[in-house]
C-alpha cells in the first residue's frame, strides 16, 4: 500500500488551459515509465485550476518522482503554462481503498 504521496495544485495563465491539458496528458506517458510511481492521476479543479496527485510505497519513491522527468518537465514548463509556481505538498497516507 502506498504511504506517501504529493499534491501539486496548477493555476494557468489565462489562455493556457488547453496547453495545460495537454501537458498533464503527455504527464501520464512519463508515469507509467516510473517504476516507482504505481498511482498518478492529472485533476481539473476548476476552469483554470488544476493539480496532479501522486502515490508511492515509501519515501525513496518520492524522491526518485521528484528527482525524475515529470518533476523536470513540470518546472521547464511552469513559466509558460502557470500564472504562479506550482504548489507542490507532501502528503503521508493514512488509508487507501485501490483494487
Amino acid at each position: 500500500m502506498p504511504k506517501v504521496a504529493l499534491f501539486a495544485r496548477l493555476e494557468a495563465k489565462a489562455g493556457k488551459e488547453n496547453d495545460v491539458v495537454k501537458f498533464l496528458e503527455t504527464g501520464l506517458a512519463l508515469a507509467n515509465q516510473e517504476v516507482t510511481t504505481p498511482i498518478w492521476f492529472a485533476l481539473r479543479l476548476g476552469p483554470t485550476t488544476f493539480g496532479v496527485f501522486d502515490a508511492f510505497k515509501d519515501e525513496n519513491g518520492r524522491q526518485a518522482h521528484l528527482n525524475g522527468p515529470i518533476a523536470k518537465a513540470l518546472m521547464a514548463k511552469a513559466p509558460e503554462l502557470f500564472a504562479k509556481p506550482p504548489a507542490i505538498e507532501p502528503i503521508d497516507i493514512l488509508g487507501a481503498k485501490l483494487p
